[in-house]
């Protein structure tokens, strides 16, 4: 659509004469909210996952689990790993985390990395986060990558770069 520059937008305020952007607000419907929710992996039946700790309230499944509510808590403080060793070499395209703390203000960091033979890893990010609860309770990673073969995905996590009694937990991860 072109515009003569003495033509003005309907219900534009003055100063923008020259275009008008056709737009409209749409609402997401139950069918576009599901259909972002399908072709993810299913890691029960795909991999086995390693733990370093874990709290019995909230298992590491529960980090898997679409619509789950709790995720994975580690038992104890400092230091955390969960491993997914894949039964096939897996092809991963996008890779979802979401992280929770709605207690304490810390700064956590996590390494997501893999590998196709078990034993040399690649890192796909390093990240650091400041929880501040009330405000910032929650971190939302989405990374879109192109992985081929791969048969162990790690994620590493220092629940505080300070220390401290901080636990390491895990809202969700989603693989596609």
């Amino acid at each position: 659509m072109f515009f003569r520059p003495d033509t003005l937008c309907p219900n534009a305020p003055q100063r923008y004469t020259k275009a008008c952007m056709r737009k409209r607000i749409i609402t997401p419907s139950a069918e576009t909210i599901r259909s972002r929710a399908e072709g993810w992996l299913d890691v029960e039946r795909a991999a086995i996952v390693e733990i370093t700790s874990e709290d019995k309230d909230f298992p590491v499944e529960s980090a898997f689990l679409a619509g789950g509510s709790r995720g994975w808590r580690a038992a104890e403080p400092g230091p955390q790993t969960i491993r997914l060793i894949f039964d096939q070499p897996q092809r991963l395209k996008r890779i979802w985390l979401v992280f929770e703390e709605k207690e304490s203000a810390r700064t956590q960091e996590f390494v997501l990395r893999w590998s196709s033979d078990g034993n040399s890893f690649r890192e796909i990010v390093r990240q650091q986060w400041n929880f501040s609860p009330p405000e910032t309770v929650r971190e939302v990673e989405e990374h879109q990558v192109d992985l081929t073969d791969v048969s162990v995905l790690e994620l590493a996590i220092i629940p505080s770069i300070n220390g401290g009694t901080a636990r390491a937990s895990l809202m969700s991860l989603r693989l596609s």
